[in-house]
Order: C-alpha cells, then sequence, then structure tokens
C-alpha cells in the first residue's frame, strides 16, 4: 500500500512546513508516503468561492485518477471534511490496518479553503474528520501526518502513543 496526501496549495508558514516534513519523514519508515501539492489558483480573488471549488475540484480529479475523474480501482480516496467520519487515535489505526490488508492505495485529500466541489465529493470513497472544530486548511496538514505517525505507531507496539 502506498499513501499518497493530495494538497490545494503549498503551505506557506515555514515552521509548520518544517514540522509536517518531519513527520512525512517518520511515515516514510513505515509505509511509502507521497505528498503532492497542486498550485493555488491564480486570480482567486476574482473568482466566487463555488468557482473555486470548482476549478480546484477540477485539478484535484485530474490528480487523482490522472484522467479528470475516470476511477482508479487500485485507490481509495479520503477527503479530509468536517463533516467526515471522526475516530480515536486508536480506532483510525485500526481502520488503516484494516485498510493496508487491502492492498489499495490510499489519497487522502486536503482541500483549498472553501472545502471541496461536489464532483470531487462525488468521487471521493469516504471522509475523515479530524475534529469537529475547523483547523485551516493548512493547519490540517499537519494533524493529519502526525496522526498518520501516531497510527503507524499503534500498529507497530512503539511508545509514542500513551493510552
Amino acid at each position: 500500500m502506498k499513501i499518497t496526501l493530495l494538497l490545494v496549495g503549498k503551505t506557506t508558514d515555514p515552521q509548520l512546513d518544517r514540522m509536517i516534513a518531519d513527520y512525512v519523514g517518520r511515515v516514510g519508515h513505515y509505509v511509502p508516503l507521497e505528498v503532492k501539492v497542486l498550485p493555488e489558483l491564480r486570480n482567486a480573488r476574482n473568482l466566487t468561492t463555488d468557482q473555486q471549488k470548482q476549478t480546484e475540484g477540477e485539478m484535484i480529479l485530474r490528480a487523482i485518477d490522472g484522467t479528470g475523474g475516470r476511477r482508479n480501482d487500485r485507490q481509495e480516496v479520503i477527503l479530509l471534511d468536517e463533516r467526515g467520519q471522526e475516530w480515536r487515535s486508536m480506532e483510525f489505526a485500526r481502520w488503516m490496518e484494516k485498510k493496508q490488508s487491502a492492498s489499495r492505495d490510499l489519497v487522502f485529500v486536503v482541500g483549498g479553503p472553501y472545502g471541496f466541489s461536489q464532483d470531487v465529493y462525488d468521487r471521493a470513497d469516504g471522509l475523515l474528520s479530524l475534529s469537529r472544530m475547523t483547523f485551516s486548511h493548512q493547519m490540517i496538514r499537519l494533524l493529519f501526518v502526525e496522526q498518520l505517525y501516531r497510527a503507524m505507531t499503534i500498529l507497530r507496539g512503539e511508545k509514542y502513543h500513551h493510552e
């Protein structure tokens, strides 16, 4: 299994960027993890929220399947979304364990500041929420890679997680 973290726009805070890179490196010791950053929209100020979500959605779909929406059955697409399934860290680890045994690649997607277009929701295989609170689309990147690392250490019985 390979994991891809698909991000809309680069991380602009250098401190966040360093911490994200640290956890991406840690996760890489357990499972292949690729981070793909899609470019931010140009002239976004001239677009409505719906136009931004639609344009970002088209980029996301091209990046996921390489075709703009034709489904790739070898991968499962999970959107990081405030309306998604919430788990405790132990539950997320068990979910990851099941996904590893299914031998499908996982693609986790962090959208732009306004979320996802309906086309992206239609393509998704699932939604995951890290909290009922709303975080910036840049901050959630760090929270997610830390939880991914935590899940891997739980599955290996390592001492990172205390429960």
